[in-house]
């Protein structure tokens, strides 16, 4: 045998249409554990299990017979020593001194086989894995739509907190406390644009006879029903309030002395001819316009004493502080 194909880095054979081993390089010899003697002659089959002897009949030999060849077989030799070896088999059918050979060509498949198991393995992990990541992105998907529900609950309920801590229960309207806070912007905002506003407050005319006559329940409807009044006949920018009580509060902003007077007449004359229900009520309102000596304070009490003079004036009338 040619030295450069008895050392070739494959193994290879040569066998009959019968399956007779004619010729076995040394590497093959080496794979296999055996010597050269051991196998020449012998049917290649000697060096398999029966598993691979029906595998060889079965596929080897019907398919090189029908085209002449194999390319790329899957298969196991036994060594001497009773161990698997793993080889890709190729083989060709050739006619050599007019006699039917089949030249064979194995190469070891331990490195490859561990490989692709090394591989497959890979794989599974990464599958597994990329389940798992799966299920990580899915359940930070459902606590992250979580957090976007909690955050919007926790939005909506700051929202109806901050309502109720600035809305008086019984009339739905702004209550004194949002009424003070808005009062300190206007004035803040005066003192250093001078822009006008001014400062109404609407108090009802014995109050204490309605609830005495038709009891708290009627009184309270009474409020209600004037609260939605006064909203109705202020403009928008206007802020009105429950100061305490039978009182109201309006913030007037941008309105001035004369301004403040008609808007207050309105107030009054609304009240005086609307029904509330079977009663018919009126108010008497004091009002006050911010000037540049003024405080929170002092307007709220310029209000207050032009309310008190339309009280001792004979009720259901309108006073200005500055008048």
């Amino acid at each position: 045998m040619d030295t450069l194909l008895n050392e070739a880095p494959c193994g290879y054979f040569a066998i009959t249409d019968k399956g007779l081993i004619q010729s076995v390089n040394q590497t093959l010899l080496t794979m296999l554990g055996y010597d050269r003697e051991e196998l020449l002659e012998r049917h290649i089959e000697s060096t398999m299990s029966v598993a691979n002897k029906m595998f060889f009949h079965t596929y080897f030999y019907p398919y090189i017979q029908l085209y002449g060849q194999v390319d790329e077989m899957y298969f196991s030799f036994r060594t001497k020593d009773g161990k698997d070896l793993p080889v890709l088999l190729n083989g060709i059918k050739r006619n050599r001194d007019g006699n039917a050979v089949i030249d064979c060509v194995a190469l070891e498949m331990r490195k490859r086989i561990e490989h692709e198991k090394d591989i497959m393995k890979t794989k599974q992990q990464l599958e597994v894995l990329y389940q798992q990541t799966n299920e990580a992105n899915h359940r930070l998907e459902l606590l992250h739509a979580q957090y976007e529900k909690k955050q919007q609950e926790l939005l909506e309920l700051n929202e109806r907190l901050e309502a109720l801590a600035s809305t008086d229960p019984l009339t739905g309207l702004k209550n004194r406390r949002y009424f003070q806070e808005q009062l300190q912007k206007y004035t803040e905002l005066s003192e250093q644009t001078e822009a006008a506003f001014s400062l109404c407050i609407a108090d009802i005319d014995r109050f204490k006879s309605i609830n005495d006559t038709y009891g708290h329940p009627v009184g309270d409807l009474v409020l209600t029903r004037l609260a939605q009044l006064l909203q109705e006949q202020s403009p928008a920018e206007a802020v009105v309030a429950r100061f305490g009580g039978e009182e109201f509060v309006i913030l007037l902003p941008g309105l001035d002395q004369e301004q403040a007077l008609a808007a207050a007449e309105r107030y009054r004359a609304a009240t005086e001819t609307t029904p509330l229900g079977d009663l018919r009520i009126t108010i008497s309102i004091g009002a006050a316009t911010f000037a540049a000596a003024d405080t929170e304070l002092s307007l709220l009490q310029q209000a207050d004493q032009a309310l008190y003079l339309s009280k001792n004036n004979g009720r259901n009338r309108v006073t200005h502080y500055r008048d």
